[in-house]
This record gives C-alpha cells, structure tokens and sequence, in this order.
C-alpha cells in the first residue's frame, strides 16, 4: 500500500502549525482589491484586509487555479504518495472542480497512483474541521480509502453556524435582499445562517443585537451535537477580524464542554463575501 498524504485549501482557515506539523498540501484562493492580486508570494495582513472592507473597499476571489494544483499533485505522486485532497465546498466555488480536472490529468500520466478528491460541502473552519478529523483517522492508521469513506459518510455531520455584523455584505452577496440589509441594520437585526447538507450559505433565523446572536451560536451545539458529542475532541471557531467575540463564544462553550477549542480568523477568500465581524461555529453534530 502506498503511502498517502492529505491535502486541502486556503478556505480551511487551519492555523499554521497544525498544517506544518501534519505536513497538509495548501492549495491557494487568491483574491484581489481592484487589479492587486494577492496570495502567499504577496501577502496581505489579515487585519488590514477586513480594515480595508471597514472603509469601502471590496475584494474580489477566484478559485484555485487547475495547473497549479497539478503541480502540486504531480510532484507528491512523483514522490511516491497518493493524495486524498478535501476541497471547498462545490456549492461555494468551482475549486472542487478544478482539483477533480487535475487530478484526472495526474493520474493519467501516473496510473499507480490514487488521489481522492473529495467536495467537502463545506467552508471555512467546517473544512477544516474535516481535515482535522482526517488528519486523526490517519494517524490511527486507517487507510486512504477508509478516511474518504468516512468522511463521504459524514460530512454532513460537520455543522456550520455563523452570524455577521453587516448585512449589507450578505446583500452584496445576494444573501439577503437589500430591503432586508437596510431594515436589519436600522434595527439592529442580526441574522444566523448555515451551511446546509448541499454546501450553501442559508440564512435559518434572526435576533436582535450582537450579543443574542453569538449566544444563539452556542445553543446550537446543545441542540445539535447530541451522539457526537464524542466522535472528535475539538470545537472551531472562526471571526472576522472579532477575536473579542470569538473569546467570548469560546469561554461560553467551555462552561459546558471540554473539547479543545480553536479560533482562527477567517480567510480573504471567506471573508469577501462575510465581511468584517463574522462570527462562525464549527462542531460535529447529528445533523447540520
């Protein structure tokens, strides 16, 4: 049997270490403010981003690109590994795609290797969250195929819950109609959304007030997390630029639970479209 390693992309908002100690393949989402294309040869300053998005600016992403990917994936088959790449979600962007069409290519140039692609249906740190899950399968020595089986069998278990500051980003977005962003955001409304078992975006609620809504987030793991409660040990949490929001949902969480809880800020390529002030949830759960 081949040895295999896991790869994913820039939208799994893993922190670096994590990535660097796991030996995790990133494929890159770039992104741009007008025709300044920005990626790991020209990095940005994430605060700077979102503070950039605060005074009027606003990015634009694009997917990975097919040729880099295949380079990536022809030099570790040529290093003798097969691949199992989890990808942001299909629903979200035509990166899964993309990684499908290269790894086609790779693999009819080397047959004896085997890469994976697998859609997620996820964003952000739920797609981390699934590359963490990964990560522990295979250090328990499950196979390429067993790791993929499960995360085919479970990735709808992987619960996304987020709220955002400004609506007006979700209207941009085509989330919500602008009627909705001006009345919400005269009136303080916030909404919650999710990502559903098909990978989109999907408002489900709405509260009033910042606070109630980041209390909203951490009630959903009581609902929701039930027989999962010990399928992995950990619990994400991902902001936009907010990290005093963040701390707060993680000291909330603790009171409760004892899963080891990341936070991370959320990626350009995310929060183009999320805005400064998104605040999401990441767990394993019943359903999402």
């Amino acid at each position: 049997m081949r040895k295999y390693l896991i790869s994913t992309d820039t939208t799994a908002d893993l922190p670096e270490d994590f990535v660097r100690e796991n030996s995790i393949d990133v494929h890159t989402l770039f992104y741009a403010f007008g025709e300044q294309i920005y990626g790991p040869d020209n990095s940005m300053p994430v605060k700077e981003f979102y503070d950039r998005m605060r005074n009027g600016e606003m990015p634009t992403t694009m997917a990975c690109n097919p040729e880099d990917v295949s380079k990536i994936f022809k030099k570790r088959v040529e290093e003798g590994y097969d691949i199992l790449h989890i990808a942001f979600s299909s629903a979200l962007s035509s990166s899964y795609n993309n990684c499908c069409i290269a790894a086609s290519e790779v693999m009819e140039e080397h047959p004896e290797a085997k890469i994976i692609v697998i859609d997620s249906l996820a964003a952000s740190m739920g797609e981390g969250l699934i590359v963490y899950r990964a990560i522990q399968l295979k250090n328990e020595g499950k196979s390429i195929d067993e790791v993929a089986a499960y995360i085919n069998e479970h990735r709808c278990n992987f619960v996304h819950y987020f709220t955002v500051d400004d609506l007006n980003h979700l209207y941009r977005g085509g989330r919500v109609s602008k009627t909705t962003a001006i009345i919400g955001t005269l009136a303080g409304i916030k909404p919650i959304l999710h990502v559903n078992d098909l990978g989109q975006l999907i408002p489900v609620g709405k509260v009033r007030g910042r606070k109630k809504s980041l209390i909203a987030l951490t009630d959903k793991i009581d609902e929701l997390m039930d027989s999962y409660r010990d399928e992995t040990d950990a619990i994400f949490i991902g902001h936009g630029d907010c990290l005093e929001d963040a701390q707060f949902v993680a000291d909330r969480i603790k009171q409760k639970y004892s899963h080891k809880i990341w936070i991370n800020t959320i990626c350009p390529t995310i929060g183009a479209h999320s805005g400064p002030g998104t605040l999401a949830l990441f767990f394993m759960g019943k359903s999402r």
